[in-house]
C-alpha cells in the first residue's frame, strides 16, 4: 500500500474521532481540546518565535529521570505541541508527536494515539519525506506501527511496518539500533498475531544488531531489552531452557550496569517471572511480579496497563503459589530477597514436557529413535526435527547436566553448540540428509589449558551419553529418563556414539570435545581469524570454507571466547569484501556478458554451459557480499548455495532479492539454449528463445548491481557492462596492498 492510499485509510478510518471513544474519554479530550485553544488564544502574543526541539527533549528527559512522567509527561507534551505549531517548525513538531506516540503507549492511550499517528502521516506527508528515504520518515513510520500494534490495529501497523522496512533499508547503516528496534516491533507483531516462528527470528535479529552496535553488551539496556521479549517469545513455543536463559541474562545485565532503577528494568522483572510461572516456580514469579510492581509504580504510577496486565499476573502467581502451598514473605518486594535467581539456576526436567508424573509419557503419537551402531541408518531416517533442534535437546538433556555433575567447576568455562560441516549446521537437513552423519550429537569447546585438564576424560563421558530418544506429535524431543545422573552423580556408561561415515571420523571429526583453536584450523586451517591488516590470507580463503567456521548455533559460551573466535571469522574485513565484489564483477561480465553470448552464437554449447556456471557462481557470490557477510553470514558450497540464496532473497533487508530466482531461470533455460539446436522446442522455433531470455536475464541483472552499487555510493557511473564497474568499486578500497587491486 503506498502512503497516499495508507494516509486516505487512517483518514476514513478516525474521522468520527472522540464520538468512537467511551463517554469519558471524550469528555477528556473535549476539555482538553477547549482548554488548550483558550490558552493558546490568551497567550498569542506570548507565543515563541522558534521551538528549541533539544529543550524540549532535555525538559522531557528531565520529567521521566524524577519519575514523575505519570502526572508531568502529558501536559508538557500537549504544550509543546502547541509551541511548534504556533512556532510555525514542522519538524520540532513531529519530533513531538514521535515522543508523544511513545508516551501515550506507555500509557495505554490507545484511542487518543489513534489520532497522533494520523497526524504525524500527514505531517510527514506535508513535510514531503513520505517519497523519501530519510530516517525521520523510518523513525516516524516505526513509532506510527508501534502505536499501531499495541492499539490491536494489527493490519495498519504491518502496512506501516513494510514501508519502514523499505526506507530502512536505503537509510540506515546495517548496525542501526532503529533497524533493532523495527526487528523488535515487527517480533511482537507476530506474536500477538500467533506466528511465533517469524517472531522469534525477527528478535534473535534484533539482539544480534543491537549487541553488534552496542560498546558494552554487559552492560547496555537495549541488549537487556531484547533478552527479555526473546524470552517472553520462547515460551508459546515451550523452549523453556532459552527462555529462562534470556530472562535471567537480562536480569544480570541491569545488575551489572547499575540500572535497577530504569523503568524498563520493570519489563525484566516481568519477564523473568513469567517465565518462572511458565516452570511452575511460583515462590520466584511472585517475587519477580512483586518487584515489578514495584518499579512500575515508581515509574508510571498506577493508572496504567502495564500496571494492571501486571498486578492480574501476579494475583494469578499467587493463586498458583497457595496452590501448591508455597508461602511468599512480602518482603521480598525489595532488597537481595526480591533479586531474581541467577542465570546458573536449574530448570526442572524435562519442562518442554509441561507434566508431571505419571502424564509425563509420551503420547501414542510419540516416535521412538535409537542411534545405535547397529541399523542405524533406518531408524535416524524417520526423525522428524531438524539436527540443530536434536543437538540442542541433546545438549539441554543430557551434556548439560552431565558437565554439571561431573565438571561442576569446569561448567562456567566450556561451550556448546553445533558449527561446521554438514547439512545441519546450516539448518537446511532434511529426511534425505539423515542417511549418514546424522543422530544426536554437539560440540563442546574448551581453552588449552582445560582440554589438558579434562578433554579426554571428557570427550569419554561426551561419547558414553545414552542417545535413544523420542519426538511427540508436537515435535518435542525428549531422552531416556535414565540418562540423569544417579545419586552418585555418575552416569550410565550405556549407549554408542553417533553412526559416522570414515569422512566424519578421526582428524574429521564433527562432534565431540575440541580446544577452541584445534577446531577452527580443522576448517580454514587457521585457529584464529586472520588478521584484519592481512588481506592477502583473507583472499585465500574459500568463502564456503567461512561459512561451515561461522553458521550453525552456539548453545552455550560462558566466557564468550569461542563465540570471539568465530566472530572474528565473520568480519571479513571491508577492503577484502570490496575486492572480491570486483572480482566478481569482472567474471559476471566476462562469463555471462561476453562469453555466453559468443560460445551460444558460435555453437558450443559445452563453452556455452560452464560459461553459465561461471556467471551464477560468480553472481551468487556477489549477493551475499553485498549483503555483507558479517549480517547475512557466507554463501555455503555448492549444495546448499541456493538454498541459502532463497533464504537471503526473502529476508526483509535483502539487497539485490530478485537474483536468485532469475539465476534459477536462467539454470532452468540453459539446457535448451546450449544444446536446444534449430528445430528443439515446440514448433520447431530451435533454441532461440531461451538465449533470448537468458541474456535478457543476464542484462536485467547487472542493471540491477549497478543501480545497487549506485545506492551503496560504491559507483558514479551507469555503465551496464559492469568490467567497467570495477574501477569505482577498487576506489574505495582504502588499503594500497596490491593484492587488493585488479591489474
Amino acid at each position: 500500500m503506498d502512503e497516499e492510499a495508507l494516509l486516505k485509510q487512517f483518514a476514513a478510518q478516525f474521522a468520527h474521532g472522540p464520538d468512537d471513544a467511551d463517554d469519558t474519554d471524550a469528555a477528556a479530550a473535549a476539555q482538553g481540546s477547549d482548554s488548550t485553544a483558550n490558552q493558546a488564544t490568551d497567550d498569542a502574543d506570548q507565543s515563541p518565535a522558534t521551538f528549541d526541539t533539544q529543550q524540549f527533549l532535555n525538559g522531557l528527559d528531565a520529567i521521566f529521570d524524577r519519575h514523575a512522567a505519570a502526572t508531568e509527561a502529558g501536559p508538557y507534551l500537549e504544550q509543546a505541541m502547541v509551541d511548534a505549531e504556533n512556532a510555525g517548525d514542522e519538524a520540532g513538531l513531529l519530533t513531538v508527536l514521535n515522543e508523544t506516540m511513545g508516551f501515550y503507549r506507555s500509557q495505554g492511550r490507545h484511542k487518543e494515539n489513534q489520532w497522533i499517528v494520523q497526524r504525524a502521516l500527514e505531517l510527514a506527508a506535508r513535510m514531503g519525506l513520505t517519497t523519501g528515504t530519510s530516517e525521520a520518515w523510518a523513525t516516524t513510520l516505526i513509532n506510527c506501527a508501534t502505536a499501531m500494534r499495541a492499539a490491536q490495529q494489527y493490519d495498519q501497523a504491518e502496512d506501516l511496518y513494510h514501508q519502514a522496512q523499505s526506507v530502512c533499508r536505503h537509510s540506515l547503516a546495517p548496525t542501526d539500533r532503529r533497524l533493532a528496534a523495527l526487528h523488535n516491533n515487527l517480533s511482537m507483531l507476530y506474536s500477538e498475531t500467533n506466528r511465533p516462528d517469524k517472531a522469534e527470528l525477527e528478535l534473535r535479529e534484533a539482539l544480534r544488531i543491537i549487541e553488534a552496535s552496542s560498546v558494552n553488551p554487559d552492560a547496555d539496556i537495549d541488549v537487556a531489552s531484547s533478552h527479555t521479549n526473546l524470552a517472553l517469545t520462547l515460551l508459546p513455543e515451550h523452549k523453556l531452557e532459552g527462555a529462562h536463559w534470556h530472562a535471567a541474562k537480562a536480569l544480570e545485565i541491569y545488575r551489572t550496569g547499575h540500572l535497577e532503577h530504569s523503568a524498563h528494568y520493570a519489563s525484566a522483572l516481568a519477564g523473568f517471572a513469567q517465565v518462572c510461572f511458565a516452570e511452575r516456580r511460583y515462590a520466584d514469579a511472585v517475587t519477580g511480579y512483586r518487584h515489578a510492581l514495584a518499579v512500575i509504580e515508581e515509574c508510571y504510577g498506577k493508572d496504567t496497563d502495564y500496571w494492571r496486565i501486571t498486578a492480574d499476573n501476579l494475583r494469578q502467581a499467587e493463586e498458583e503459589a497457595a496452590k501448591a502451598g508455597v508461602t511468599v514473605d512480602n518482603a521480598g518486594v525489595a532488597g537481595d530477597a526480591g533479586t531474581p535467581p541467577q542465570s546458573g539456576s536449574r530448570l526442572p526436567d524435562s519442562p518442554a514436557q509441561g507434566k508431571t508424573g505419571a502424564d509425563a509419557t509420551s503420547s501414542p503419537s510419540t516416535v521412538s529413535v535409537s542411534t545405535g551402531s547397529a541399523g542405524a541408518a533406518e531408524a535416524v531416517s524417520a526423525c522428524p526435527v531438524s539436527g540443530l533442534k536434536l543437538a540442542r535437546a541433546f545438549w539441554t538433556q543430557m551434556g548439560k547436566p552431565m558437565i554439571a555433575a561431573k565438571y561442576p567447576q569446569y561448567a562456567g568455562r566450556i561451550a556448546a553448540g553445533l558449527v561446521g560441516h554438514g547439512s545441519e549446521c546450516y539448518g537446511f537437513d532434511d529426511t534425505y540428509s539423515q542417511d549418514h552423519d546424522f543422530g544426536p550429537r554437539f560440540c563442546l569447546w574448551l581453552t588449552d589449558e582445560d582440554y589438558a585438564a579434562i578433554g579426554e576424560q571428557l570427550e569419554a563421558d561426551y561419547e558414553a551419553l545414552p542417545r535413544k530418544f523420542s519426538v511427540d506429535a508436537q515435535g518435542r524431543v525428549t531422552f531416556e529418563a535414565h540418562a540423569r545422573s544417579d545419586a552418585s552423580g555418575t552416569f550410565p556408561s550405556a549407549g554408542a556414539g553417533s553412526p559416522v561415515t570414515p569422512r566424519a571420523q578421526g582428524a574429521n571429526r564433527r562432534d565431540g570435545v575440541f580446544r577452541i583453536g584445534d577446531f577452527f584450523e580443522s576448517i580454514t586451517g587457521y585457529r584464529t581469524a586472520p588478521a584484519q591488516t592481512a588481506p592477502h590470507e583473507w583472499l585465500m580463503l574459500q568463502e564456503s570454507t567461512l561459512a561451515a567456521a561461522t553458521n550453525g548455533e552456539v548453545f552455550a559460551d560462558p566466557t564468550g571466547l569461542f563465540s570471539k573466535t568465530r566472530q572474528g571469522f565473520k568480519n571479513m574485513p571491508d577492503d577484502v569484501r570490496l575486492a572480491l565484489i570486483s572480482k566478481r564483477l569482472g567474471m559476471i561480465a566476462q562469463a555471462g556478458q561476453y562469453n555466453l553470448p559468443r560460445s551460444l552464437k558460435r555453437g558450443d554449447g559445452a563453452a556455452a554451459w560452464l560459461s553459465i556456471h561461471e556467471f551464477v557462481q560468480a553472481t551468487a557470490s556477489l549477493v551475499f557480499l553485498v549483503n555483507v557477510p558479517m549480517v547475512v553470514g557466507y554463501m555455503p558450497y555448492y549444495k546448499w548455495q541456493f538454498a541459502a540464496l532463497r533464504k537471503l532473497s526473502g529476508s526483509m533487508f535483502a539487497l539485490l532479492p530478485n537474483v536468485g530466482e532469475q539465476l534459477e531461470t536462467v539454470m532452468r533455460l540453459s539446457s535448451a539454449a546450449c544444446y536446444g539446436g534449430a528445430g528443439f522446442g515446440e514448433g520447431g522455433k530451435g533454441a532461440a528463445p531461451a538465449i533470448e531470455k537468458i541474456n535478457d536475464i543476464v542484462e536485467q541483472i547487472a542493471v540491477d548491481i549497478v543501480k545497487e552499487l549506485k545506492r551503496e555510493h560504491l559507483t558514479t557511473s551507469g555503465e551496464t557492462f559492469l568490467e567497467w564497474q570495477r574501477p569505482y568499486v577498487e576506489d574505495h578500497i582504502a588499503s594500497d596492498d596490491p593484492v587488493l587491486k585488479s591489474l
